[in-house]
């Protein structure tokens, strides 16, 4: 089928019936780039929705929301982050946070499809008319893709509930439902481990159900095409080529995070941007490390998940990292080193923070800084008082929020490669001393 072709096509459950109209690039999406890396693909952009959500529904007129890329967008649980609620969201640096990421497969338990419908989409489920909702098929926690029971027919998903095979048809029902601003064409996702040949069926499965997607595609809400290929640059190259061919208002880069390996990544992400037009925006999964938010901004990647945020927030950790590439904690300490931290992140849960009074972060602007100490959080978290969490999300959520600030401010100023390689060394540098001291904890004097 022509890309710029649509079928009619009707989606049950209460999901209206399309009507047979050439395809037109998303009016409610806008991208612009402002600045580019002297030397490389870093770039600084602006992304601007407008949501229609509440079109023909009686609620406040559509508000715009701009975003400067390189940005992140905050992974959610039912389109809320896990330990933030609705009215801790202020907290947060505006309109920086304002993109909220989610799987529909979340509701698969929950409203079903005619319920959303009816009740407006996901916007008005939650009562947040002001933020942008991105619908994305994967979760990189919950929803994890199962490529060996995937076939023709549709992507599988291991998810708490068991495992669901989502058709083209389904997932295009829960997205017409939803009315997202932003939302990913589903794909066939395969890990590393795959032969060549089970990579290329992932392939050609996911520009066929592109084109389903498409052709059921609702008015309202901008595509972002899915690019898989593996560990091949060839299959990678293929598939972003196939992509670029339809029209669709971005790019999503399946398939990391599967058991790639971070030395390869870079050749694959390259091999990909290489082959989609400059102007438009691209996404990517499964990169969460501070090095490989620095290594996708590299190679011209402009949205980033935050599911990195998410595991150090249940597990007790609060990011440190310094922005500036100046270390404030003293890396000769040995305690520090072995038992609560690394020098990116610490763990409030270890004794040497049951009696410190000082600031996660001195200078931090965050609520939790402003207001909190760390013995505070580390008593929350040893008697599992769920406001541990509540906190260090906040905490964690600006601190990578001004991370990409200062990553948009060091492109603009031509200043992005020294930036990186700051950090990256810094990092490395304070990486290695952690090592080296927990290893001298551990090994008898000689």
């Amino acid at each position: 089928m022509p890309p710029t072709e649509r079928r009619e096509g009707s989606l049950d459950g209460g999901v209206a019936q399309t009507q047979v109209h050439s395809e037109q690039e998303s009016t409610n999406m806008k991208f612009a780039i402002k600045a580019w890396c002297k030397s490389g693909r870093a770039r600084v952009g602006l992304l601007q929705l407008k949501s229609s959500s509440s079109l023909g529904q009686g609620g406040p007129p559509a508000k715009e929301i701009e975003i400067e890329t390189p940005a992140l967008l905050l992974t959610t649980r039912k389109g809320l982050p896990a330990f933030i609620s609705p009215d801790h969201l202020s907290f947060l640096p505006s309109p920086d946070s304002r993109l909220l990421q989610f799987s529909p497969m979340h509701f698969m338990e929950g409203p079903n499809s005619k319920t959303i419908t009816n009740i407006g989409g996901v916007h008005r489920l939650l009562g947040l008319q002001g933020y942008g909702f991105v619908a994305v098929p994967r979760d990189s926690i919950l929803f994890l893709p199962e490529s060996y029971s995937s076939n023709k027919n549709g992507a599988s998903f291991e998810t708490p509930c068991g495992r669901f095979l989502v058709k083209p048809l389904e997932y295009m029902k829960m997205i017409t439902s939803m009315k997202p601003d932003l939302w990913v064409s589903l794909a066939d996702e395969v890990p590393a481990s795959v032969t060549a040949k089970r990579n290329k069926t992932s392939v050609d499965r996911t520009i066929t159900w592109l084109d389903d997607c498409i052709s059921l595609k609702p008015r309202d809400g901008a595509l972002f095409g899915s690019i898989v290929g593996g560990c091949s640059v060839e299959e990678r190259q293929r598939c972003a080529q196939e992509v670029a061919k339809r029209n669709v208002s971005g790019y999503y880069i399946d398939g990391f995070g599967l058991g790639d390996s971070i030395d390869e990544r870079s050749t694959f992400l390259h091999a990909v941007t290489d082959s989609l037009p400059k102007e438009k925006p691209r996404q990517v999964c499964g990169l969460g490390l501070p090095e490989e938010v620095l290594q996708g901004i590299a190679a011209g990647i402009d949205l980033f998940d935050s599911t990195y945020i998410y595991h150090l927030t249940l597990e007790g950790f609060a990011l440190i990292f310094p922005l500036n590439g100046k270390c404030k904690h003293d890396v000769s300490d040995p305690q520090l080193c072995a038992t609560a931290g690394d020098y990116t992140k610490i763990n409030l849960k270890a004794t040497v923070y049951r009696k410190d009074a000082s600031r996660i972060v001195e200078g931090c602007k965050c609520y939790t800084c402003q207001n909190h100490t760390k013995a505070y959080i580390n008593h929350l978290l040893n008697v599992h008082e769920m406001l541990a969490q509540i906190l260090l999300e906040i905490h964690n959520t600006h601190h990578y929020l001004s991370f990409f600030r200062l990553i948009r401010e060091a492109i603009a100023e031509g200043k992005f490669e020294e930036f990186k390689q700051k950090l990256i060394e810094s990092r490395r540098e304070h990486l290695l001393a952690a090592t080296l001291s927990a290893f001298e904890l551990v090994t008898p004097v000689r």
